[in-house]
């Protein structure tokens, strides 16, 4: 009979000494918890998937119009009336409240450029291909079924945009000049002849509001001041800018939208190098709008998505698209910073929530205070990877991601080609891709 017995080293087990057990001090205070961070992470963790479960944020769109939507503008006093051009001629302005259109106006022949509003809203100017500004009265338009424009300019070239001025009752539009209007005369008091090809976009600065800048063709910046004869400062960069935006808050900040795939925010004050590149898309970007608090922009592609950037970072936080959308021709913030409107080729106007996974309607203080400690807790423990991942993970249509893939794989080839010549050829000194080649 054979038994074998279970025996077990005590090396294994056993401490040699007692020298090395720690002595735990324990914290009477009910408030603090020794597992308070774990706890912390998880409810950061349920926070940030609950995020992207929430996040929906197409909210309707305004369709009517029987073209594309080429242009928009938002009234500056009353939220729920918004306006829009088609490439028919036809203005729309619409009550969101209700998602219809409170009137339709046939505008021009042709396309509407531009429309703009002052900063009392008691009326709007357009303009349009038919070489013609157009006055009209918001109260005209409410209270009559025959709506007529109470004046209109002819000029003598065509005209591709008009912004107003905050305040004075002066207006300017861009085409192969860029002129300063007075409302009250049928002449521009001030002409400016700074670049060779057209200007496609021209805005007022909302903070120095003599201060105006245009985008040309001919891949010019320029920027202006009516008090003075001439242009102040003018870039010219790599390829055209199709639009323009100031930053509501600072002054010195101007954003452009331009043919490279890329949106730049500039600082005026040193413009030979853009301060931020904001890079993302995968085709030309059209539009481009700040929110009122100045911190974050939202983009408009050639590629059918809209983009949201902060301010301050060349990566876009989210990214918005349809199945039915296609080209975005324009796209305005609202006054409220809740919603984004984007204006496209099928006819269709989208409204979208300005922070995708954001509850609407009235909270409570409950979940009024919910909301803000799970925002809290997303900051302090956003560089973890799990919450880094989940955060940065959208969902795109497979042609884009396609598309993406590909332009990843045409900048890597770049910069290995780049670098094969710096190495073999010892006489080639390093270009520097400059995105701003010359100021003025």
């Amino acid at each position: 009979m054979k038994i074998k017995v279970l025996t077990r080293n005590p090396d294994n087990y056993l401490r040699e000494t007692k020298r090395d057990i720690n002595k735990v001090f324990r914290n009477y205070d009910t408030y603090l918890h020794p597992f308070e961070a774990e706890r912390e992470y998880m409810q950061a963790l349920n926070a940030i998937k609950l995020e992207r479960v929430f996040a929906k944020p197409f909210m309707g769109a305004l369709s009517g119009h029987s073209d594309g939507i080429y242009c928009m503008a938002k009234h500056p006093t009353t939220l729920s009336w918004f306006f829009s051009g088609a490439c028919d001629g036809e203005i729309k302005m619409w009550n969101l409240n209700t998602k219809s259109p409170l009137h339709s106006i046939p505008a021009h022949n042709g396309f509407v450029r531009g429309i703009c509003l002052p900063n009392s809203g008691n009326y709007f100017l357009s303009c349009g291909d038919d070489k013609t500004i157009k006055l009209w009265s918001l109260n005209n338009i409410l209270f009559q079924k025959n709506i007529k424009p109470q004046s209109m300019i002819v000029s003598e070239k065509i005209i591709y945009g008009c912004d107003h001025h905050l305040s004075n009752p002066l207006f300017a539009t861009s085409g192969e000049e860029v002129n300063i209007w007075d409302i009250n005369r049928t002449e521009p008091i001030k002409t400016y002849t700074s670049s060779i090809d057209s200007s496609n976009c021209i805005k007022f600065n909302p903070v120095e509001t003599d201060i105006l800048a245009s985008a040309a063709s001919d891949r010019n910046i320029t920027l202006y001041d009516v008090r003075k004869p001439t242009y102040i400062k003018k870039i010219t960069l790599k390829l055209k800018t199709n639009s323009l935006c100031w930053n509501p808050i600072e002054s010195w900040t101007l954003t452009c939208a331009n043919e490279d795939y890329n949106a730049y925010t500039l600082d005026v004050r040193m413009l030979t190098k853009p301060r931020v590149m904001h890079a993302g898309h995968t085709q030309a970007v059209l539009d481009v709008d700040y929110a009122p608090s100045g911190k974050e922009i939202v983009t408009a592609s050639f590629d059918k998505t809209l983009r949201i950037f902060p301010v301050d970072k060349g990566n876009s936080r989210e990214i918005y698209h349809a199945q039915r959308m296609q080209r975005i021709f324009c796209v305005k913030w609202s006054s409220d910073n809740k919603y984004i409107f984007s204006g496209s080729d099928e006819m269709n106007i989208r409204i979208w929530k300005a922070t995708a996974w954001e509850k609407l309607g009235n909270l409570k203080t409950r979940e009024r205070n919910a909301f803000n400690y799970n925002q809290k807790l997303k900051e302090k423990y956003e560089n973890h990877p799990e919450i880094s991942r989940i955060n940065r993970h959208r969902h795109i249509p497979k042609p884009l991601y396609k598309a993406k893939r590909e332009l990843l794989e045409i900048k890597q080839a770049q910069l290995k080609k780049e670098a094969n010549v710096m190495k073999y050829n010892k006489n080639k000194t390093k270009v520097v891709d400059k995105i701003v080649i010359s100021e003025e």
